[in-house]
């Protein structure tokens, strides 16, 4: 299927030289001047981002794609835009997972040198170069490249929070991933397994695969297995995939069970699927299953215990393919068509 920006993708301007910046001041990045499809997006030439107070300057080795890319690059749920620009995007380079170099500091930063090596969430990550804040970044692991680094910063930490947090997970708790082939729910497996539980995942027929490799116990094809069947009742829920409606949640959880909203698309171009987050937290209190939402956090601290638990072993990220900068219009269509399994990782080089 053909896309808009083919053939309106400009590399010029390649130094050719990577861990020295431009004597000009300027750097490659995947921009776009207004929402809307891939067909807005290109890769051009900007000027090279400084970091204020409290910041750090990344030198990009690599950067995630996540769910919330796909969000910015199209402005819907409208409600972003209250964040991130009513009328055209505040920031107009995509991305904010990311691995890489620190290569300046802003005022104020001990925590990190030039030369670390680090990982986390930043601000216009699909580019050469990168501000992030301090609060969110942590070492990267040295078991890891860059390139399965910068897959972790908000989808694993989402993962541990939805599980550790909105769960209260226990171990020998049977717990149920919707969507486990995806971003999250590729880290939301494995961390479920760490944590001791009896894990079984949903995915479609052709991931049930990739989410058995994670560590699953058990997979259900959600193209002709229904959870909520009454089969096996869950004593946590983590939703991440295919709205269903409250009901059904509850009927696959056990009579005291949780269950944690953290994804889902639809809902309406408005609130997106917030509606149903909403809904669960007001059911919640009138019934004796526990019904709640996650609004993940953004956290060095978080990133710190990802980070032990990947050394450990326990945790590997997933990567379903590593793009350049010019693959990435292409990778956020795999993505919103369901085309991808785990995690892609868009390179700098």
């Amino acid at each position: 299927m053909a896309h808009g920006w083919e053939g309106t993708l400009s590399t010029t301007g390649e130094d050719g030289v990577r861990g020295r910046m431009r004597a000009d001041g300027k750097m490659r990045a995947v921009v776009r001047d207004s929402y809307g499809a891939a067909d807005v997006l290109r890769v051009a030439e900007i000027a090279r981002p400084a970091p204020a107070a409290g910041e750090v300057l990344v030198q990009v080795e690599a950067a995630g794609l996540d769910r919330g890319a796909w969000h910015l690059m199209t402005g819907k749920p409208y409600l972003l835009r209250l964040v991130f620009g009513v009328r055209r995007p505040r920031n107009p380079v995509l991305g904010r997972e990311l691995a890489g170099r620190v290569v300046g500091v802003g005022e104020g930063v001990t925590k990190f040198a030039e030369g670390d090596e680090v990982f986390g969430i930043g601000e216009g990550t699909f580019a050469e170069y990168a501000v992030a804040r301090v609060g969110k970044l942590a070492t990267k692991p040295a078991s890891l490249s860059f390139a399965q680094a910068a897959a972790c910063g908000i989808s694993g930490t989402t993962a541990l929070q939805a599980l550790r947090d909105g769960g209260r997970i226990q171990a020998g708790q049977k717990v149920l991933i919707t969507g486990a082939s995806g971003g999250v729910g590729s880290f939301a497996v494995q961390l479920a397994k760490a944590f001791g539980a009896e894990v079984t995942g949903t995915a479609s027929t052709a991931k049930l695969g990739l989410v058995k490799s994670l560590g699953a116990d058990h997979v259900l094809d959600y193209t002709n297995e229904d959870f909520a069947d009454g089969t096996v009742h869950y004593d946590l829920i983590i939703d991440l995939a295919g709205n269903p409606t409250l009901k059904r949640l509850r009927r696959a959880l056990t009579k005291t069970g949780t269950a944690v909203i953290a994804g889902g698309e639809g809902g309406g171009p408005i609130a997106g699927g917030t509606d149903r987050q909403l809904r669960a937290r007001l059911l919640s209190p009138f019934v004796r299953q526990r019904m709640t939402s996650l609004l993940a956090r953004e956290t060095a601290t978080d990133l710190e215990v990802l980070k032990e638990l990947i050394e450990a072993g326990q945790v590997v990220p997933s990567i379903d393919s590593i793009v350049p900068l010019t693959g990435a219009p292409q990778a956020l269509c795999d993505l919103e068509d369901g085309l991808v399994g785990g995690k892609i990782t868009v390179t700098v080089s």
